[in-house]
């Protein structure tokens, strides 16, 4: 359904070194860079996902609540790799990695936050 999605940032460089590890165990990575953006995505495919430096600071840059963006991690390895990759990145915990009965018997998610306050989920496919 979706082709892609772009997230405002303050600072650039602080947002490429938690998302190119973040991702780094979900499979994906960082396809294209300028000066006031990034591109990430499946090695050899398109952007999946946009960072771009917000003009404005002073605006705050996470959706509201109940807002997230959820990335498919191949197994529950790559869901434990995610969080422990955001949290040593600058991102914080929102939940630990597990299952998530309340969702399904075999859902198996993490949730941090990024630097910039956006909420990311990795769940096992």
């Amino acid at each position: 359904m979706l082709s892609h999605l772009s997230l405002g940032v303050a600072d650039l460089a602080r947002s490429q070194a938690f998302y190119d590890a973040a991702l780094a165990p979900l499979g994906y990575e960082r396809l294209w860079a300028y000066p006031d953006a990034l591109g990430y995505g499946h090695p050899g495919g398109n952007d999946k996902l946009a960072l771009f430096v917000h003009p404005d600071a002073d605006v705050p840059l996470a959706a509201g609540p109940g807002f997230h963006l959820c990335f498919e991690a191949p197994d529950s390895d790559a869901v434990d790799g995610f969080h422990a990759a955001a949290m040593a990145s600058g991102g914080s915990d929102e939940g630990a990695p597990g299952l998530r009965p309340h969702y399904g018997a075999t859902y198996y998610a993490a949730f941090v936050r990024d630097p910039d306050g956006h909420k990311l989920e990795a769940k096992r496919a």
